[in-house]
């Protein structure tokens, strides 16, 4: 059965969704590339990259671009000596910030080719505008590769496929309004011809997953406030940095503007040192609620907020995980698709016992959903550059996840729990 996924009103556009497809994320790709390469032309113009070419400067810009969807460079450092080999490492370093730019504009182009194609058809534009993309990307690296900075073919197509590809899927999704009609399969007909247990099992399953989304966002928001507060008490230690730096209104903004790119990546970080698995800013360090112990970093402004020595606030930090399992948990009794305490208590009299197993299981549930989103994007979030020390940059995902998933669990099980309080009806 085709679902038409197109708005009311709205015309098609006159040409083959397939051409749609590579139109749309041709644009993308190229109004991404030009975000990049302005800031960089204007930053050369000044001076700013010595006696660099054109032609450098254009390939610098393309393996920006190529950093910002996940691509990894291969990097290779002058030797100290005259007569010394040079040292190779991988450069990986996703400032996440930017990567929402390619992420959105794909975001744009998926609900642009939802809008003129059918469900059954929407696979010809998503096909067309993702062999584009990969084909770009494919030529980017191949134009950007230098001596100094090797890029694989493979990775260059490959892996931008994941944020653009990403992006048109939700994209298309928030135009169709359900994810059954992207692939032109009715829902409501099919849950209809499911038996109820399995409605059961899978309204429940769901609600878990998007609970443990609830908690991660909670988690990041709050960490994104605890950044901001550090920020605002290490205001003088970051200005100082800059002071040092003296690069100048067009290279300080320049370098301003790439911090920002990064804030996402700290944001993510704060939430690591908050759920006391802490970060590395370096092979060998560790910067935890209890205790920051880093060697030398890198002239940048935006980690003289990193905090000194022992805190004796921190472990006021842990609360923060916590409160987004409180406030899942709430979430998750407000939607009322504990499933399996209505089974428990069909099956089972005692309802101290069947209250507490449902609660347990829902809050772990609720936990490893949570830590398993946590852990992806502290995986997205670690860096490295590549060289000596440098090489360990940001959490560590599995330590990450494990943290979070504890701690979001003992906060769903004290929301849920006092999801009855907060919800009783006041008497008239």
């Amino acid at each position: 059965m085709k679902l038409p996924l197109r708005m009311p009103g709205r015309r098609a556009l006159p040409m083959p969704l397939w051409l749609q497809g590579v139109f749309e994320l041709a644009q993308s790709a190229v109004i991404s590339g030009l975000l990049i390469l302005v800031p960089l032309a204007a930053v050369w113009l000044a001076g700013g990259f010595g006696d660099r070419t054109p032609d450098a400067m254009a390939q610098l810009g393309g393996q920006i671009w190529l950093l910002i969807h996940g691509v990894p460079l291969e990097v290779t450092f002058a030797a100290a000596e005259p007569d010394g080999a040079g040292t190779t490492g991988i450069l990986s370093l996703v400032p996440l910030g930017l990567t929402l730019i390619p992420f959105l504009l794909s975001w744009r182009a998926g609900r642009r080719l939802a809008r003129a194609s059918y469900s059954d058809q929407l696979w010809q534009g998503v096909v067309g505008a993702l062999g584009i993309y990969a084909v770009i990307g494919a030529s980017v690296a191949y134009l950007s590769s230098t001596a100094e900075a090797a890029i694989q073919l493979a990775a260059g197509a490959l892996i931008p496929l994941l944020s653009a590809g990403l992006g048109l899927v939700i994209g298309a999704y928030r135009e169709a309004g359900a994810w059954s009609r992207l692939i032109g399969v009715d829902g409501v007909a099919w849950l209809a011809r499911t038996s109820q247990h399995s409605r059961w099992a899978g309204s429940y399953a769901w609600s878990c997953l998007r609970a443990g989304f609830v908690a991660l966002t909670i988690s990041l928001g709050l960490s994104a406030v605890l950044l901001a507060v550090t920020f605002g008490f290490r205001w003088a230690e970051m200005a100082a940095v800059y002071q040092r730096l003296d690069a100048g209104i067009i290279g300080g903004s320049a370098l301003t503007l790439a911090q920002l790119g990064f804030l996402p990546n700290l944001v993510v970080w704060t939430l690591s040192w908050a759920s006391g698995a802490g970060f590395a800013l370096g092979s060998g360090s560790a910067i935890t609620p209890l205790t920051t112990s880093a060697g030398p970093l890198p002239a940048l402004p935006v980690l003289g907020a990193v905090p000194p020595g022992t805190l004796e606030y921190g472990l006021a930090a842990l609360a923060i995980p916590v409160l987004a399992g409180l406030l899942a948990g709430w979430w998750f009794f407000r939607e009322g698709e504990n499933h399996l305490d209505e089974w428990l208590e069909i099956k089972m009299e005692a309802r101290w016992f069947t209250a507490s197993v449902s609660t347990v299981c829902a809050a772990v549930l609720i936990g490893l959903a949570a830590g398993a989103m946590a852990a992806v994007v502290a995986w997205l979030s670690h860096a490295s550059l590549g060289l000596g020390r440098l090489v360990d940059l940001g959490p560590n995902p599995l330590w990450v996840g494990l943290f979070i998933a504890g701690e979001v669990a003992v906060g769903v099980v004290v929301g849920y729990a006092a999801g009855p309080l907060l919800e009783r009806e006041k008497r008239a």
